[in-house]
C-alpha cells in the first residue's frame, strides 16, 4: 500500500520551533515534487512550503525566514523545520506528493495523514 505518512507536530510556546516529516512507503518508483500545506479552523487549506524534484524551493509570505522545506530523496521524506513559530501558525499540516509508482507511467498525487501543530501565545 503506498502512502505518505507523516510525524512530528504537537504543541509548542510561541517563538519555539518543531520539525515536520514526511515519508514515502510501498511500491514508490520516484518522488517529484513534495509540499506542505496548512488548514487552520475555518479556513481553507494554503500551501505553506514546496519543493521541486530538483531542490527549487517556493515559500507563503507569512513563513518566508522561519520554515524550512528539505527532502532526503534516499529516504523517500520531506522535512519541514519551522522556527519562530506564532500563534497563527496553528494548523492542521499535510504533506503532499507527485509519485511515480513501480509499474506505472502517470504521476499520481498522494497526501499525508494530517498532523496537529499548535502554537501558544
Amino acid at each position: 500500500q503506498v502512502q505518505l505518512v507523516q510525524s512530528g507536530g504537537g504543541l509548542v510556546q510561541a517563538g519555539g520551533s518543531l520539525r515536520l516529516s514526511c515519508a514515502g512507503s510501498g511500491s514508490i518508483f520516484s518522488i517529484r515534487a513534495m509540499d506542505w500545506y496548512r488548514q487552520a479552523p475555518g479556513k481553507q487549506r494554503e500551501l505553506v512550503a514546496a519543493m521541486t524534484m530538483g531542490g527549487n524551493t517556493n515559500y507563503a509570505d507569512s513563513v518566508k525566514g522561519r520554515f524550512t522545506i528539505s527532502r532526503d530523496n534516499g529516504k523517500r521524506t520531506v522535512y519541514l523545520q519551522m522556527n519562530s513559530l506564532k500563534p497563527e501558525d496553528t494548523a492542521v499540516y499535510y504533506c503532499r506528493a507527485d509519485l511515480v509508482l513501480i509499474g506505472s507511467p502517470s504521476t499520481v498525487n498522494y497526501w499525508g495523514q494530517g498532523t496537529q501543530v499548535t502554537v501558544s501565545s
